[in-house]
């Protein structure tokens, strides 16, 4: 994580992709808590069961007037395939610019697996405020149990 974002800290407003094309920033979301979970690819084991998991507690998020947004660094088209194929409803969106939103927050960072190192998506969520600032972030996430804990969380805002 970096440095100087974090929680009580505004969350950069650098714009995203969304499945159709559109673009999509944080301030789209104002007045809104927002749940932001950054994952490493659409369609893995255990990627796809955290965007199910979301998905499947989207109601009682907007109930607590919480927005959901999924980001991966995958493509527009391949998030719209994820999200037919999963029968997805927790919106995602591709942050594939270099210095996108994952690059100003370090959740895109230098990972390691096998002795090989490479760049990859470090699964974090951020609880964001209806003020836009940083309320809560869960790093290094472990997918069981993680939507329902971070709903416990939002509602409790």
């Amino acid at each position: 994580m970096s440095e100087t974002i974090g929680v009580g800290s505004a969350l950069p407003d650098i714009a995203m992709t969304t499945p159709d094309g559109a673009a999509i920033k944080p301030s789209d979301f104002a007045g809104q808590k927002l749940v932001l979970f950054f994952y490493p690819k659409d369609d893995t084991p255990g990627c796809t069961t955290e965007n199910i998991d979301f998905s499947a507690l989207a109601a009682q998020f907007a109930a607590a007037n919480t927005a959901l947004l999924g980001v991966s660094k995958d493509p527009p088209k391949k998030h719209a395939k994820f999200i037919e194929k999963h029968a997805l409803v927790a919106p995602l969106a591709s942050d594939a610019e270099e210095n996108g939103l994952s690059d100003a927050l370090g959740v895109w960072c230098e990972k390691s697996m096998y002795g090989r190192s490479y760049m990859g998506m470090e699964r974090t969520t951020y609880l964001i405020g209806a003020d836009g600032k940083i309320v809560r972030i869960w790093n290094k996430v472990k997918v069981k149990g993680h939507a329902a804990e971070v709903l416990a969380a939002a509602s409790a805002l």
